[in-house]
């Protein structure tokens, strides 16, 4: 699979300079947990659940969360783990699904992916530990198909039990299975319990280093718990009560000196019913006003700007990807992944083997300096965003990808 991979060849050579390259359930973690970009959510009750996941593939999703926690009532657990039994069954015998391949590509590789739909990868949010052990054990022989468990309400105490069942799985199965822990507990929002909780949660993760693939916010619960929630209009980081616990995480959590994990954007609550968010005819929006690139554009509503915002604050905080709760908000997060020309030359520049010992320079672009040693992690980060999401030629813009991926 890559990004970008749902949409025809040709289109893709006229927008990118640096096509994504391609990624599979087995590449190495880093790598999987900067390409996860936009996780898309699903309730494991829904009736055609491997149709589903087979459709959002064909539109470009690379990663999804099949769901038995939140997204369904106490009395459908029971029915949920069912359904999923028998999807992944379904998944499993389609001829048309790839199994995963026993050697991935060469980094760099760039292959044509455009004769088949590879499915994304796919976790599963439980409840409670034993839940990921009876799973594995359930799935059987389709469990080849699952890369791991997403859980919910994590802190050292609690985390410790699930991984400890994530190791156990992985031993029964003879398959690596990651852990996505979701930072949502109210020990994590509480001012008096934060710091404790914050080094708690590093100490479990870092003992579980290999098998922890990301780390996801909960900023629905973080808002539930003073009894907040964000208009439209707001991003998460306009809650200040919000922001600031993003913050701390990033702090302790985010580092970029090899302590630190991927960590994800949060849910956005917003969308128009049906699938659509955009409107045939052309319109400007506020948020693209001044950027010149776009605004030529652009197929995009008001009420996509609140979105758009907050993809580029969680960027510009530390995270990586979001959680999506709709399909619509799949391209633009995106769309908004890919590394423009001018960040890939900075970064290109700054990285010089010959610029090892430091310096300042002035960009390709003429338009800012860059420091050698202070913006060497950021210059690092960029590249690897790239290898994923791929590098947009001189002349393209976010509104480009977003139609390109809307018309995949």
């Amino acid at each position: 699979m890559r990004h970008f991979g749902h949409i025809p060849s040709a289109v893709r050579t006229g927008l990118f300079h640096r096509e994504p390259v391609e990624f599979t359930p087995d590449s190495p973690a880093r790598t999987l947990a900067v390409a996860l970009g936009a996780t898309l959510y699903s309730p494991a009750t829904r009736p055609r659940l491997a149709d589903a996941v087979r459709k959002q593939a064909a539109r470009g999703v690379v990663s999804m969360v099949l769901c038995l926690e939140d997204s369904i009532s106490d009395a459908e657990v029971e029915a949920g783990e069912a359904n999923l039994v028998r999807h992944f069954a379904d998944l499993a015998a389609d001829p048309a699904a790839r199994a995963r391949p026993s050697e991935e590509p060469a980094a760099g590789t760039v292959t044509d992916a455009d004769t088949a739909t590879d499915l994304p990868l796919l976790f599963i949010r439980v409840r409670e530990p034993r839940q990921i052990t009876d799973l594995v054990d359930r799935l059987g022989a389709s469990a080849r198909l699952l890369s791991g468990f997403v859980l919910p309400k994590f802190t050292e105490t609690r985390g410790r039990a699930f991984l400890e069942a994530l190791v156990e799985a992985e031993r029964t199965s003879g398959r690596r299975l990651f852990a996505m822990p979701v930072l949502e507990s109210p020990e994590l929002l509480h001012l008096e319990t934060r710091a404790e909780t914050l080094a708690g949660i590093a100490s479990i993760t870092d003992k579980y280093r290999d098998r922890v693939l990301a780390l996801r916010l909960g900023v629905t619960d973080f808002c539930s718990a003073y009894g907040l929630r964000r208009s439209p209009d707001m991003t998460a980081y306009d809650i200040k009560i919000v922001a600031n616990v993003i913050a701390d995480v990033v702090n302790v959590l985010g580092r970029s000196d090899g302590t630190g994990f991927t960590v994800t954007g949060p849910v956005w609550e917003y969308f128009r019913p049906g699938e659509r968010m955009f409107k045939p005819q052309l319109r400007r929006s506020p948020f693209l006003e001044g950027r010149a690139e776009d605004l030529r554009t652009a197929l995009i509503e008001h009420d996509l700007d609140g979105l758009l915002r907050e993809i580029e604050l969680d960027r510009a905080n530390g995270l990586l990807g979001k959680t999506c709760i709709h399909p619509t908000h799949v391209v633009p997060v995106h769309a908004l992944s890919v590394v423009s020309h001018e960040e890939w030359s900075d970064a290109q520049d700054i990285l010089r083997p010959d610029r090892d010992g430091g310096g300042v320079l002035r960009s390709a672009y003429t338009n800012k300096m860059n420091e050698v040693k202070p913006h060497r992690a950021w210059a690092e980060r960029t590249l690897l965003r790239a290898e994923v999401f791929g590098v947009a030629k001189e002349d393209v813009g976010f509104v480009d990808l977003l139609t390109a991926g809307l018309a995949g």
